[in-house]
């Protein structure tokens, strides 16, 4: 069995910038800008994953504690301060709503940029066209300027786009919240068809029954550190706080 993804102590820090009081920013001003009005948050720690092809990984965690920051890492969304993050085969998935999208060019023409953003080539989008488009149900809008689309309208074409890419390695954020619930059984119904077809799957989601029917293995994330690594069902466990 190859690895798919290999995180190697990756760490990331944001500077939080604080509205501060006329007074307090007076004195420092005063002080000769000395000191920091701003204060470092650090998002991810020296943080160390390996995923095998084939498994299916839930990021879990309280909200701070990481894990959509890792799976933007993973994406290569983000970049690390320190540390690597190697990656096998086609990455696709849903990190953001509409990520990739331009929304003065309508559905049709996002399906065709998104589509080779991922990878694909111009002849596959052609071949896969209809198939996307009848997933998303997206119909007689395909040709309207995609600001004019609701964040579910959104939701189901970046899906869509994204699942028929046929990728090695599937990425997930919470965004399956968004949308209703027929086409959030379509989703989960899909990610498991991915899984079952032996992909790499990534998730993250606040719904732990859910994460707990899909994936095997449960990664929890605390204040950026890992602090559990294995069975889905234990790391759901420590989360709820049940041992």
């Amino acid at each position: 069995m190859s690895t798919a993804i290999e995180v190697r102590g990756v760490s990331k820090q944001f500077v939080l910038r604080h509205t501060r009081s006329i007074k307090e920013a007076f004195v420092w001003l005063v002080k000769g800008r000395k000191g920091d009005l701003s204060e470092r948050f650090h998002a991810l720690s020296d943080v160390h994953l390996t995923v095998e092809e084939g498994e299916s990984v839930a990021l879990l965690g309280l909200n701070g504690s990481g894990k959509s920051t890792l799976l933007k890492h993973i994406s290569g969304v983000m970049l690390p301060d320190t540390g690597d993050v190697r990656t096998r085969g086609r990455v696709a998935g849903l990190i953001e709503v509409g990520a990739g999208f331009h929304p003065d060019l309508s559905g049709r023409d996002n399906v065709f940029l998104n589509g080779a953003i991922l990878g694909m080539t111009e002849a596959q989008i052609r071949e896969r066209f209809d198939s996307i488009v009848e997933f998303s149900e997206i119909g007689q809008f395909i040709d309207t300027e995609v600001k004019f689309y609701s964040s579910g309208m959104y939701l189901r074409l970046a899906f869509a786009v994204a699942v028929h890419t046929n990728p090695e390695v599937f990425l997930v954020d919470e965004i399956l919240a968004v949308g209703d619930e027929p086409f959030q059984k379509k989703c989960i119904a899909k990610i498991r068809e991915l899984a079952a077809a032996g992909k790499t799957l990534v998730v993250v989601s606040h719904d732990l029954d859910l994460v707990s029917q899909i994936c095997h293995r449960g990664v929890l994330l605390n204040h950026g550190e890992v602090q559990f690594d294995g069975p889905v069902g234990r790391a759901v466990s420590i989360l709820r706080g049940e041992g």
